[in-house]
């Protein structure tokens, strides 16, 4: 890339925060990401297949995330690609090109496969050969993967209302009204759908719990209070989509907290102030979290202990963390990925995956990972220690 399209790139990043902010303009000021960091360089990524999904987000603040289902991995991109992949070898299986941008995706249960156009249409396809079945409009944008339970697929629209619909034919089964103030990042949780509950995040940092049957609200917990004297400062939306762990639920948000929560009954366990826009990671009994101002921090489980704060990518908005083996990875808005150690969250590696960017989660398979970027390059990754 010549040197003058990279540095409109990283003046962009500058600003990328006010390019995710829905409902009024703001004149605040933004932090300078910090510089590509040095890297003791002991793993290397080697490449097992790589491909190209369309545009990808095609320059779009999308959250594109590939599925992972069984042996299949499917994915989609902006401008409207559609693929099944052999997650081994990085074969298609089928490829569609929609006569339509695609704004949110892919969601899918057993039988099913589901995306959201620009348009504001709920699409199911089949997954044997990727076939629309049926297709519903829907009363606003969505920016977050339709979620199923195998009876009903639910989707968040971005003014906050949160509707099912039977997997079968698109026929509504219910609707709820959240409440979203005006002013919102641009980023939606995905629901969580289960049997008998629906997780669902809303901007004014809140969580609920609807039952799965009819919608009704059965509790909410506060993951964020709105307060402060500027705009950006009342921002407290929850955009990570909630994790389930045994009969506990554990939740952040933008300017509010990481809470584990009760899951019979909304109830806090415990809760600790933070600021993320990503879902943690949970291994060895430690959790470990990409914070909004790009500090990736590793806490004891058992007392939330802070065990190690890496610092050298405040600002680089990290992605979601994923651990692989003896390291954490998150990928950055340059599209460099780095691996840190779990032990103490040294960088141990870096790799330069896509210019555009990585934004959707990296997701594990067998001994690798996948990776989709921001420009819509899709590849199998393994990590392995440096000769």
């Amino acid at each position: 890339m010549p040197f003058g399209a990279h540095s409109v790139w990283r003046f962009a990043a500058f600003l990328t925060l006010s390019a995710m902010i829905v409902g009024c303009s703001t004149n605040e000021p933004f932090e300078q990401p910090d510089p590509v960091p040095d890297v003791v360089e002991s793993v290397e990524f080697d490449y097992i297949w790589t491909m190209t999904v369309g545009e990808g987000h095609d320059e779009q603040h999308l959250h594109l995330e590939p599925l992972i289902q069984g042996d299949v991995l499917f994915a989609a991109s902006a401008d409207g690609m559609f693929v099944s992949v052999n997650p081994e070898n990085g074969a298609v299986n089928w490829r569609q090109e929609l006569d339509q941008e695609i704004m949110a995706g892919v969601g899918g249960d057993l039988d099913q496969l589901y995306l959201v156009s620009r348009d504001a249409k709920l699409v199911a396809f089949g997954k044997e050969e990727g076939e629309t079945r049926w297709e519903v409009r829907l009363p606003n944008e969505v920016l977050a993967a339709p979620q199923s339970n195998g009876s009903i697929v639910v989707v968040q629209t971005i003014d906050g209302k949160v509707l099912a619909f039977d997997i079968a034919n698109g026929e509504k089964r219910w609707q709820y009204d959240g409440v979203v103030p005006v002013l919102t990042l641009r980023a939606t949780a995905k629901p969580l759908v289960g049997n008998e509950l629906t997780l669902v995040s809303f901007a004014n940092g809140q969580l609920f719990a609807l039952s799965s049957e009819n919608g009704q609200p059965l509790w909410q917990y506060t993951v964020g209070e709105s307060k402060g004297r500027t705009e950006l400062e009342r921002l407290v939306d929850v955009a990570s989509q909630p994790l389930v762990l045994d009969t506990a639920v554990l939740v952040t948000g933008y300017q509010g907290k990481l809470a584990a929560v009760d899951l019979r009954n909304g109830e806090e366990i415990w809760s600790r102030r933070t600021s993320s826009l990503q879902t943690p990671a949970i291994a060895y009994g430690n959790i470990f979290l990409s914070e909004s101002n790009g500090d990736v921090v590793a806490l004891e489980g058992a007392t939330r202990r802070v065990l190690w704060n890496q610092e050298k990518l405040s600002w680089r908005q990290p992605t979601q963390p994923l651990v692989q083996g003896d390291y954490l990875l998150v990928g950055d808005f340059e599209g460099y990925i780095h691996a840190l150690s779990l032990l103490d969250g040294s960088l141990q590696g870096q790799l330069e995956f896509d210019d555009e960017g990585l934004r959707v989660p990296m997701q594990p398979w067998q001994d690798g990972f996948f990776v989709y970027s921001n420009g819509g390059r899709l590849s199998l990754l393994e990590l392995r220690q440096r000769d």
